[in-house]
């Protein structure tokens, strides 16, 4: 059985935070697919072909890495891409409690499906893509916390 894992998300934009987890995911699976989830609660910066464009560029020469959109459950999207891991980053200790809550629930959903954290290393705590959004809002420079293809894009 392969070990496919979805990494959900909005990625709005993908950040070197996520690069972090995503690439030190990489050994411990067959397959990653980056799952660019569709939040009705949040309205996106950046469009979802922007995004998945994104994704597809930085991973190129990474064919064990994908990405799709999805809406509604996560569980729900594992289950259409093959999944049977979801990952999830964790930055600070109240993520966790957060993100123990969501994989409980998943468990609950599909006790097939199995969520693995990674912590983030310590320089990537304080990236978020939410306080990248904000600095770009107020015309900050936000290269520092941005992978090249995006952070060149956003300089066109």
């Amino acid at each position: 059985m392969q070990r496919i894992a979805l990494f959900p998300g909005t990625f709005d934009p993908i950040t070197i935070g996520h690069l972090d987890i995503i690439n030190r995911a990489l050994p411990l699976f067959d397959k990653l697919v980056i799952g660019i989830g569709r939040n009705i609660n949040k309205v996106p910066m950046f469009s979802e072909e922007q995004r998945v464009n994104w994704i597809r560029e930085i991973y190129r020469d990474t064919p064990q890495v994908s990405a799709v959109v999805y809406e509604g459950l996560t569980v729900n999207c594992c289950q259409l891409v093959g999944a049977n891991f979801i990952l999830r980053g964790i930055r600070y200790v109240n993520d966790f409690e957060y993100e123990k809550a969501i994989a409980d629930m998943n468990r609950s959903l599909d006790h097939n499906i199995e969520t693995v954290f990674l912590t983030c290393l310590p320089q990537y705590t304080s990236v978020a893509s939410t306080l990248v959004r904000d600095v770009l809002r107020n015309g900050g420079d936000v290269t520092q916390f941005l992978p090249e293809v995006v952070a060149k894009s956003l300089q066109k």
